[in-house]
Formats: structure tokens, C-alpha cells, sequence
């Protein structure tokens, strides 16, 4: 089944092109079903980018997804045209009132920062807050996973000694959860960050449950008991030449990065990055969708507020 977009959204022609079956406002409404209502609030500078790759994995569903884009309020992207944010992005103010089955919490590029010095932090709390009576199931990814831990259980992020960067292999602590259904024992999964949370940390908390972790790039995945709030530290949604990307950018600003690990062939940047962990990332947000959302979600979505 298809995903529901907005007339004009850049990433329909490159999922079409990519024979994704997508269908716009115009074709839904004329099925009488009720699609699963996902919000995703993109806090990545490009946001363009970030809608394709999200897109992409969100594609193959069981039934029709409404999804809707949301940005802050209280920081405008520098790097997005505002007419593509003025005619695809709400902003909280305008869906506070609304409930969703599902919401996405992206990354974002401020893990240097403190939580409390992001320009956008407070705004972010609030729908955090919200998100607890008003959304069915979040998927918060990277920082902004380190994000939803910090304000919900006061679990801080660490410095790492390094930029961490690569893909790396992740083993699944918990096989009979759905979330990991259909994975292999051990699976790649990208990575790109500066900071981290620490096992011990999260272990305090008895409603927290870790599903994946690796030796190289540390915890992966975490839930909830209820299964409201997950968490994912990696990028299972990169392309394949996103890392390949940040790392030129790294280079171009005098950062002197390491090459990402396990990434090119031989490890070479000069040669062509390969693509390791795109079956798992997509069965990912699959298995999320159909059985943390879909399968659970009640049909009439205001009663979340009573869940």
C-alpha cells in the first residue's frame, strides 16, 4: 500500500522514479479508509534530503499513510528554501490540538551543544510533552532520541572521544521483539555522531528496555515497556552516499575527519562507499510501523489521549 504526500512534494518524482508506490492528497480521497496519521518533525538542515530518505523506508505499509511534515517554530532552516517549508511544513502550533498513530523525532546537528542551549529546546519539550497524550507511538532517531531521553528520564548524553562515523555491526539482544522481526543476528548499521548514552544510564530506568547494541558504536535501540517511545542512535534511513557526503563537508571546513569506518571498499575514500545495511533499515521501519503502530493504534485515534 502506498504512502499519502502532498501534491508537489520533490521526493514523489524521485520515489516514482524508484518505482515506490506513492499516492497524493488528491488520488486518497478517493478511498474511503482511515490512513494512519504520522507526524515527523524534521530537525535536519536538509530537509529536503531527510523527507526523500524517510519516504523511502516508510513506503512499504499495509495500508494508506498520512504523513505530514512539521519544523519549529522557533529556529527557521538556513539551508531549506522557505517557500518548500511554507508549502510542506505546519508547525506545532497549528496540530497541537490533533492525534496521530505515529510520529518521527529526527536528528539533528547540535550534539555539541547542551540540551538547554539549543536554540529550540524549549519548543522541542513541549512536544515531547505532548507527544505523550497525543501520539499513539514516536520513533525518535539519533539526537533526537538523546533528546526524548534526556527530558523524559533525565538520561544526559557523553562526549565521545571522536566523531563517531561509519557502519558498524549491531547484534539484537531481544530476537523475539517485532521490531528486529526478520532480522539477522547481527546486522550494519550507520552511524554519525559525537556523543552517546551510556548502558548504566539507561539500565537505572526498570520502564526501559535495550534491544540492540554493538561492541564499536555502543547502545542502538531502546523501547519502552508500553512500547509508546523508541529510540534508535543510528541512521537507518542514510543513503547510501550520506556519510560519503558529511565526511566531504567535514573535510571542506577544516575538521580533518577520520574516514568512516567500513563504509568505502577497502576503506579507501577514493573508491565507491558501499551499501551494508539498507535491508535492515527499511525492515526497521517497517516492522515499527506495522506492528508498534498499525497493529495497536485504535481506530478512533482520539482515544491515545486515554491510553
Amino acid at each position: 500500500m502506498p504512502i499519502r504526500i502532498q501534491d508537489g512534494l520533490p521526493a514523489q518524482e524521485i520515489l516514482e522514479n524508484e518505482n515506490i508506490f506513492v499516492m497524493t492528497e488528491r488520488r486518497a480521497m478517493q478511498q474511503d479508509i482511515r490512513p494512519l496519521k504520522l507526524l515527523i518533525l524534521n530537525l535536519m538542515p536538509t530537509k529536503i534530503i531527510t523527507e526523500t530518505q524517510l519516504l523511502r523506508k516508510l513506503s512499504n505499509t499495509p495500508i494508506q499513510i498520512e504523513v505530514e511534515f512539521m519544523q519549529t517554530a522557533s529556529y527557521t532552516s538556513k539551508n531549506t528554501d522557505s517557500a518548500h517549508l511554507e508549502s510542506f511544513y505546519t508547525t506545532f502550533d497549528k496540530v497541537r490540538r490533533n492525534f496521530y498513530d505515529g510520529m518521527i523525532i529526527t536528528g539533528a546537528p547540535v550534539e555539541k551543544l547542551e540540551f538547554e542551549t539549543v536554540e529550540y529546546w524549549q519548543e522541542l519539550c513541549e512536544i515531547l510533552d505532548w507527544s505523550a497524550k497525543n501520539v499513539h507511538s514516536t520513533l525518535h532517531i539519533c539526537w533526537g532520541a538523546q533528546a526524548a531521553l534526556f527530558r523524559h528520564y533525565g538520561i544526559d548524553k557523553r562526549d565521545l572521544p571522536k566523531k563517531l562515523s561509519g557502519v558498524f555491526e549491531h547484534r539484537v539482544l531481544k530476537p523475539t521483539s517485532p521490531l528486529f522481526r526478520g532480522f539477522d543476528d547481527t546486522f550494519m548499521a550507520p552511524h554519525s555522531r559525537y556523543t552517546e548514552v551510556l548502558r548504566g544510564d539507561v539500565e537505572e530506568h526498570a520502564e526501559l528496555e535495550i534491544l540492540a547494541d554493538s561492541d564499536d558504536a555502543g547502545l542502538y535501540a531502546l523501547k519502552t515497556e508500553d512500547s509508546r517511545r523508541f529510540f534508535v542512535f543510528g541512521h537507518p534511513e542514510y543513503d547510501v552516499e550520506t556519510l560519503g557526503l558529511e565526511y566531504t563537508r567535514d573535510l571542506a571546513s577544516g575538521i580533518d575527519p577520520e574516514v568512516p569506518k567500513n563504509y568505502y571498499q577497502d576503506n579507501d575514500p577514493n573508491n565507491k562507499p558501499v551499501s551494508s545495511w539498507r535491508s535492515h533499515g527499511q525492515l526497521l521501519y517497517t516492522n515499527w510501523l506495522n506492528f508498534y503502530v498499525y497493529q495497536s493504534t485504535p481506530y478512533d485515534i482520539t482515544q491515545i489521549a486515554d491510553e
